[in-house]
């Protein structure tokens, strides 16, 4: 039995409503029948609808209705659903118990073979019920396609509403969104911390750009770039214990990297005549990837964290930005120029090959889901900012809007511990 705790403890809670518009499907779809799950009394949310909008939205599964409630402990008529259509079968139940939390149980059955697939108990408040179907959608995706799923995942993105920025953290699909700051001036870069307990982000509050860590559970906030001039672009080390940035204290701006607890002094990692920004380690610690343009156009290089030569990444483009690192180390996300269009493309760091998944043209800020499935991203349309993840074979789309605004600066958080 596992028990599921609330994610953010202090941050505040917003009444701003996201909206989820899904387009495509995948390559493949696997026939799932899912039904609600059988409770003994009302249930304030309903666990079944959360597992069938996730597995839905990811384009991997295609949902039938078994036109009943299935439980976990009675018997399926699996010749009925296997004339539907099924595959497979998820049944449940939710039980309040006397503490007042919930018992939540789930069984996934094939239904070929008429064989149970495994399943599990998760002992949750009522405040965790949402979660907990992400959590449950996330078990079926792993047994199912074995990849981790990414639906108790969580995002952070930056809104603007008339002159106010909030730094927003979210459930992967938008929900349940909580603020852990607002400020009258901008708040951009925001940057996940490897254990997700963090965030690292460029806040204009004192008039100029400062990096700070922000502890998510507790609220503290510590400045761990405020250095003359501009501070920005912060990403963590894999250890946690660092964090890149570009600094102009010195001229230009350059890559620095300067320790996660605001202790000690930057270690300048390039020197050029050229603007060094947009550090991002590979996930195994041994490269940073950075935008410069040192060769007279913007392009991304890479380097030692030790120092050393950069090598040039990208060509074929008067303009690549943006790098970001798939979580196997083997794809890199970023914006590239086409026709006077800013489009996402992915690059096979192995083999060199590219490609786009982006179609909006006014596109910035890739971010990898922790899977390596798929890419968010700002982009704009009708005068409007707002967020689209996309499958890496571009064959599923998501756009995420507000009515709180524009939307920008996605993040997307790692998988739950």
């Amino acid at each position: 039995m596992l028990a599921l705790a609330a994610p953010l403890a202090l941050a505040l809670p917003v009444s701003a409503q996201m909206r989820i518009d899904v387009s495509g499907v995948g390559a493949s779809q696997y026939p799932i029948a899912i039904g609600d799950f059988v409770t003994a009394a009302q249930v304030p949310r309903n666990v079944a609808e959360v597992v069938r909008s996730d597995l839905s939205r990811s384009g991997a599964f295609r949902l039938i209705d078994p036109q009943a409630n299935l439980s976990d402990s009675s018997p399926i008529d699996f010749l009925a659903l296997r004339a539907r259509g099924a595959d497979a079968v998820l049944a449940g139940s939710v039980t309040r118990i006397t503490d007042g939390r919930y018992d939540v149980r789930y069984r996934l059955s094939d239904a070929v073979r008429q064989a149970s697939l495994g399943g599990e108990s998760l002992l949750v408040a009522e405040s965790d019920l949402r979660l907990a179907g992400h959590r449950i959608a996330d078990w079926v995706y792993e047994k199912v396609t074995g990849e981790k799923g990414i639906f108790s995942t969580r995002i952070a993105f930056v809104s603007k509403q008339g002159n106010r920025y909030r730094l927003n953290i979210a459930d992967w699909d938008g929900e349940n969104i909580q603020t852990a700051l607002s400020s009258n001036e901008p708040i951009i870069s925001p940057s996940w911390s490897p254990d997700g307990s963090r965030l690292a982000y460029v806040s204009f509050e004192t008039k100029k750009p400062v990096v700070y860590v922000h502890v998510l559970a507790t609220g503290q906030r510590l400045p761990v770039a405020n250095f003359k001039g501009s501070n920005s672009a912060p990403a963590w080390s894999p250890d946690s214990r660092q964090l890149a940035v570009a600094l102009t204290s010195s001229g230009l701006s350059q890559v620095y990297l300067v320790p996660a607890d605001g202790k000690g002094l930057p270690r300048r990692l390039t020197s050029s005549t050229g603007i060094d920004t947009e550090p991002r380690f590979s996930p195994d610690g041994s490269s940073i990837y950075f935008t410069s343009d040192r060769g007279g156009s913007p392009q991304i290089y890479r380097m030692s964290p030790s120092g050393g030569d950069p090598v040039r990444i990208t060509f074929g483009s008067s303009y690549n930005v943006s790098p970001r690192i798939s979580p196997d180390g083997k794809l890199m996300a970023f914006v590239t120029r086409k026709d006077g269009r800013y489009l996402v493309a992915l690059r096979d760091l192995i083999t060199g090959t590219e490609r786009i998944i982006s179609d909006g043209g006014l596109e910035e800020a890739p971010s990898f889901a922790p899977n390596g499935r798929w890419v968010m991203y700002a982009t704009q349309s009708g005068g409007r900012d707002s967020l689209m993840a996309v499958s890496i074979d571009a064959r599923v789309k998501q756009r995420l809007t507000s009515n709180a605004g524009d939307i920008r600066e996605p993040t997307w958080g790692p998988l739950p511990k």
